[in-house]
């Protein structure tokens, strides 16, 4: 008999423009004062402004947390929770990329529960409570806001995690509008990421299940399908609307069958070097799931048939075939296919692939244990 839990965001709104009308969800929530956590490029982009404007009028205070970075690091995050407490924030909404939500559910929790950072990081140590949340995406990518995850940089090459149910958002809000913007590269690298996330949530070790399983072969249709139109023509709004409801059923099936060494591999990319996720994600995933071939071929063979219908031959054909394709992806969108091409030499490669074997919890979901050897060489066949 199937034994499993599955839990997601409690309510998802999925609606053009729905990000100019958060206020009403605040009010409806009973709050009265906002911290809107996010990041100079969403500032730079105007979309800031947009979510502003819906709450002229309103009986909300909005203060602004903008000091976001990729990969925030400890200090951020206390520098958020400092400005809810500032601002006796009785709300916290995250506006951008999955660095700007993941701040903005740390800093709801810890305004609230009185925990210190340090001492959370970790599957299910927080007890909470957290103030009322509510995330808004605006890339196709991170799924953070269907998540029970939060990442922190916490030293050089160094990610640690807050994993807890208490951090799944009250509301999530997918407004597509919000991501005509994207410039094509990081469209690229955040689908790519997306599609990760469905990939190892579909192969993993540990948790794999049945609602996972067809919510990863959803949004791997859905991302596959779009993915090149979404990076040619930034303002088609469905092929953007396919993108971010592909990266969030993705991000569910994640967040319940967790993912693995693709993200071992990544995090210390983005840890070292500054490598956005999405373009770590999209640089290791060809030599990881090569590598991983005799134990899933007949997954990735599932898999393969989705993203590329008209594929043939055997599972072990199929499978390989998605592989060679998923992992040229970088180079037919535009994207770096060399680490050596982002300034990381054979000299590094120690250090990063040391750091990828601390990533315990990651690489314990992976289909096939991976030595340090094993992580040198894949790191290798991407210099």
């Amino acid at each position: 008999m199937l034994n499993m839990v599955f839990q997601t965001t409690p309510s998802l709104i999925i609606e053009r423009g729905a990000a100019t009308r958060l206020a009403s969800h605040v009010q409806g929530m009973g709050c009265r004062s906002v911290l809107l956590v996010t990041d100079a490029g969403v500032i730079a982009a105007g979309l800031l402004d947009t979510v502003l404007a819906g709450f002229a009028g309103q009986d909300v205070a909005v203060s602004v947390f903008s000091e976001v970075q990729a990969d925030p690091p400890e200090s951020v995050i206390m520098a958020a929770v400092d400005a809810a407490k500032a601002c006796a924030a009785d709300c916290v909404l995250g506006l951008g990329g999955g660095s700007s939500l993941d701040a903005a559910k740390l800093a709801a929790l810890l305004a609230r529960s009185g925990e210190t950072l340090t001492e959370i990081y970790g599957i299910n140590v927080t007890k909470g409570p957290r103030l009322p949340l509510i995330l808004v995406p605006t890339t196709a990518g991170t799924g953070s806001e269907v998540t029970s995850v939060s990442v922190v940089t916490t030293g050089e090459g160094q990610k640690n995690v807050v994993y807890s149910p208490i951090l799944l958002p009250d509301v999530a809000v997918l407004d597509a509008q919000l991501t005509l913007g994207l410039p094509a590269h990081v469209t690229a690298a955040t689908g790519i990421d997306a599609m990760v996330h469905a990939i190892e949530a579909y192969t993993t070790r540990n948790l794999k299940n049945p609602i996972s399983d067809c919510l990863a072969r959803e949004a791997l249709r859905l991302l596959a399908g779009s993915l090149f139109q979404a990076c040619r023509e930034g303002s088609d709004i469905a092929a953007r609307e396919n993108m971010l409801l592909g990266a969030t059923l993705a991000g569910m099936a994640f967040a319940n069958a967790p993912v693995a060494a693709v993200h071992a591999l990544a995090y210390p990319l983005g840890a070292r070097f500054h490598i956005p996720h999405g373009l770590s994600n999209a640089l290791v995933l060809g030599p990881v799931m090569r590598f991983n071939l005799a134990a899933v071929a007949p997954l990735y063979a599932q898999l393969a048939s989705i993203v590329l219908p008209s594929v043939s031959g055997s599972d072990q054909d199929k499978a390989a075939q998605l592989a060679d394709y998923l992992g040229g992806l970088t180079a037919e969108l535009g994207l770096p296919t060399r680490l050596s091409e982002l300034g990381i030499a054979e000299s590094d490669i120690e250090a990063l692939a040391l750091d990828a074997m601390k990533q315990t919890r990651l690489l314990g979901n992976n289909p096939l244990p991976l030595t340090l050897d094993d992580v040198r060489a894949i790191y290798r066949e991407i210099l």
